[in-house]
Parts: C-alpha cells; structure tokens; sequence
C-alpha cells in the first residue's frame, strides 16, 4: 500500500493533466484497491465447473432424466 500512496502523489504532482486525473481518481479509489489485494480471490474453480457442466449438457444432447445429468455433474465435477 505504501507503494500505491506514493504512486498516487506522484501522479497529482505531475505536470501532465491526464497524470493529475488518473492520480485524482487512484485516489479516491485507494480505499477499495486496497481491500482487493488484501483479500484478493478468484472464482477460477467456479468457472471451471460451469465449464464442465455445460460440456455434460453438450454430451448429453436429447437425454430427458435429470437425475442422471445431476448425478454425471456429481461425479465429474467432485
């Protein structure tokens, strides 16, 4: 974080206009820029299921029982 402060007031103090806004803006954003790198998390594993279950949905084009597309996702997706 003490890098981005220092990022943040060196841009305000450029002498380039759009420097100065994108310094403005950094900072009114410091708050929430922050919270992201401490508690930084993606949803990697959750794109990755949707993945494979609309692969199971391609495979299993025509097939009407349910139960069997849950019970496929269950066991490939564990």
């Amino acid at each position: 974080m003490p890098i981005l402060l220092e990022a943040i007031k060196e841009l305000k103090n450029s002498g380039f206009a759009l420097l100065q806004t994108l310094g403005k803006t950094l900072s009114e954003w410091k708050d929430e820029i922050g919270r992201m790198w401490r508690f930084s998390r993606n949803n990697g594993i959750t794109e990755g299921f949707h993945r494979k279950m609309k692969l199971i949905q391609r495979r299993a084009y025509g097939f009407k029982n349910f139960e069997n597309y849950r019970l496929r996702v269950k066991v490939l997706c564990v």
